[in-house]
């Protein structure tokens, strides 16, 4: 099975079969894609040795990689910087350069990078060649695609970050940080990461984040039609549920309307029609704040029909 995963820094695409459902874990898969920090952030946005400095610093990447029927296999992976974010797997080879390779297992891979210290083939710096290639040279930042090609035996999987690398243009910007969840809820209960809760039946079963509206950053931004004027925002997360067993109604929580009205992070899990046997389920909730901050937990329950 060859398959192409994108996990974009405004959302995340699973990896799946057309007739299969995103939220349903089965197989070899990427659910998400993480940099410690999220945004590499110069001081200031002259060309100064202190500013370039600081966008070559060192920073974690993180991946979320399943493997629920792999029984502990082997999987390799490379993670490349590219320079065009519509180059899905970094194929263009006098614009990209390899970070790190390896052999891992299932889990949470974590690799020390320094994405912004890289020169194309012919020796210009990396981040050049990405502003080149951006039909909005840089507006919003520059934004240089990291992607990870990852392989489990005949599963194959391309997942793609985008890092972002920006400089103070307007008054009251500053770097983003990553959206944490403070907790999950099962059936209105605290549900920890050491507990294995146990339910039993057809459900539905209501599973909840713990409230994060007073985590959300309020942040600022360059006007798109005045470049100096700030645009004050912020943030709404949005939460994508991922399970081993059964589905979720709704699959992706939160974010906010055209109205303006948030969304609750409330979702209704069930096994399926065809209950078969008690079995333990792994769930996922992978959260991004849509400016490209990302992270994620995992819980388990013991399910019974």
């Amino acid at each position: 099975m060859k398959c192409w995963g994108l996990v974009l820094a405004l959302g995340a695409v699973a990896c799946v079969d057309p007739k299969d459902k995103p939220d349903l874990v089965h197989d070899f898969r990427v659910l998400g894609l993480s940099t410690e920090r999220p945004e590499l952030y110069a001081p200031i946005c002259e060309l100064t040795d202190e500013a370039i400095d600081s966008l070559r610093s060192e920073v974690t990447f993180r991946a979320l990689m399943v493997d629920p029927n792999g029984q502990g296999r082997p999987i390799q992976y490379t993670l490349w910087a590219c320079a065009d974010a519509d180059d899905t797997t970094c194929s263009d080879t006098a614009n990209r350069v390899k970070l790190a390779e390896g052999s891992t297992n299932e889990g949470e891979l974590s690799l020390a990078i320094h994405p912004g210290d890289t020169t194309a083939e012919d020796g210009t710096p990396l981040l050049v060649r990405v502003k080149e290639k951006d039909p909005y040279q840089g507006l919003g930042g520059v934004r240089m695609p990291l992607v990870l090609h990852a392989k489990a035996g005949n599963e194959e999987v391309y997942a793609q970050k985008l890092m972002v690398f920006w400089c103070p243009l307007v008054e009251g910007m500053k770097p983003n940080v990553n959206p944490t969840l403070p907790g999950l809820r099962l059936e209105g209960e605290s549900w920890s990461a050491s507990g294995v809760p146990e339910i039993r039946g057809k459900g539905p079963f209501v599973l909840q984040a713990e409230d994060v509206s007073a985590l959300q950053e309020e942040y600022i931004v360059p006007g798109l039609r005045e470049y100096q004027q700030a645009v004050h925002l912020k943030e709404s997360w949005i939460i994508a549920w991922y399970a081993t067993f059964g589905e979720f109604s709704p699959q992706v929580t939160g974010g906010t309307d055209f109205g303006g009205q948030a969304g609750r992070h409330r979702t209704e899990w069930e096994p399926p029609e065809e209950l078969g046997e008690a079995r333990d389920v792994v769930f996922w909730a992978v959260v991004r704040d849509g400016r490209g901050g990302q992270s994620w937990v995992s819980r388990r329950l013991h399910w019974s029909p």
